[in-house]
């Protein structure tokens, strides 16, 4: 119980100093650096082959592009990859087999004057994936010119044909819903549109059983407007009853523009808390204080000096040490760090580096060992400076 105490103690107490030396930074290999304001990095094994592919939307670039992991030996060289379809200002991108073919389909989520979700549609022969010609695109109609959309997920909410798509948009009619699968999911026209819940700016949706009532809820962050915050939405249950309303559960963070969450153990109580980057110069730790009903207790987190404002946020144990670390990504960086990790002591948090003053705009951060030395890496893109898609090597072995 003693040990358990001091752990949260050390997680609830800001930095009490940061050290001017946060040595030096990681070794970038690239991915791919060939289209302009790369937008987001997802993560899926679409091969099979046990290792984590890639597909990332190059806003200014306007194309979808996915790429296959080449191994650990070959993951320091740029990794195999095809352009699955051209589109306007793409938000995001994320891997779904929404035809159940056995091919990683991708969906795109645009904004600006496009305002659609598309579908980049697989070849079934898994030799031409890489074959740009053999893609297509098409729009949904449900979602075709209805708002601005920033992000989606594949999941299976009515328990009725194939996956079902949640999104969520920005601006004027912003709404987080759902898309459901028609029997044909080929037939984008009979696709439904189910709304959730107004939005103003969404950042992230995660599927997560917030309840442990063995359905998926969503997590939530939304950076504008009145409905901003991190909140998640409760799922009514499979088939007839997604016709009843989500019940809204705050999480934390109203009073903030908050930007990308994640999920995770922080003091490893057994209950999964959720970090929120924000914009500005801290992190929310929304520590989970009860599993039922879920309440939750704020404390933030200072970053290090000379840095961005907060954008994304990852947790994993960097130095090997058996504690989870953070790992953040940030905005409006130029000239200052831009991506950093931060371990914690008995007096607090401590910064360290990992991207030097290099790049000014990243988004998404993933930690995944793309080396195989059993370290966790930081996987993420960069917009402004043209960095692309990348990766940053830990040295911890």
């Amino acid at each position: 119980m003693r040990s358990r105490c001091l752990l949260l103690a050390a997680l609830l107490v800001g930095p009490v100093a940061w050290a001017q030396e946060r040595g030096e930074p990681w070794a970038r290999h690239t991915i791919d650096g060939e289209s302009r304001g790369a937008d987001g990095v997802r993560l899926a094994d679409v091969n099979g082959d046990g290792l984590m592919d890639i597909t990332t939307g190059w806003e200014e670039g306007g194309v979808i592009r996915v790429y296959l992991n080449p191994g650990h030996a070959k993951a320091r060289e740029k990794w195999p990859a095809v352009t699955v379809g051209k589109v306007g200002s793409p938000e995001d991108a994320v891997f779904a087999d929404l035809d159940g073919d056995g091919a990683a389909d991708v969906v795109s989520a645009c904004e600006g004057k496009v305002r659609s979700l598309f579908v980049h549609w697989a070849p079934k022969d898994k030799a031409r994936y890489l074959d740009a010609a053999a893609w297509s695109t098409e729009a949904i109609p449900a979602a075709k010119g209805a708002m601005m959309w920033m992000f989606a997920f594949p999941i299976q909410l009515d328990g009725r044909h194939g996956l079902d798509l949640v999104a969520g948009a920005k601006g004027g009619g912003a709404q987080i819903g759902w898309l459901e699968a028609p029997a044909n999911p080929r037939d984008l026209a009979a696709w439904r549109w189910h709304p959730l819940r107004p939005a103003g700016w969404i950042m992230s949706l995660i599927p997560a059983d917030m309840d442990a009532d063995a359905d998926m809820d969503i997590v939530a962050s939304d950076r504008k407007g009145r409905e901003r915050g991190v909140f998640w939405l409760e799922n009514p249950g499979p088939g007839p009853a997604q016709a009843q309303p989500w019940k809204e559960r705050p999480i934390g963070g109203q009073d903030k523009e908050v930007m990308f969450v994640t999920l995770a153990d922080l003091d490893k109580d057994g209950l999964v808390d959720v970090l929120a980057a924000t914009r500005g110069l801290e992190l929310l730790y929304l520590r989970r204080k009860t599993k039922t009903p879920a309440t939750w207790e704020r404390f933030p987190i200072a970053l290090p000096p000379n840095t961005g404002t907060a954008k994304g946020v990852a947790v994993g144990d960097v130095d090997l040490d058996g504690k989870p670390d953070i790992v953040f990504t940030c905005e409006n960086a130029r000239g200052k760090s831009g991506v950093l990790w931060m371990s914690r002591g008995d007096s607090g948090w401590s910064g360290h580096e990992i991207s030097g003053p290099e790049g000014t705009k990243y988004d998404l951060v993933e930690l995944i060992d793309l080396d195989g030395d059993g370290d966790l890496d930081a996987l993420t893109c960069e917009e402004t400076e043209n960095l692309g898609v990348f990766w940053y090597e830990n040295p911890a072995k």
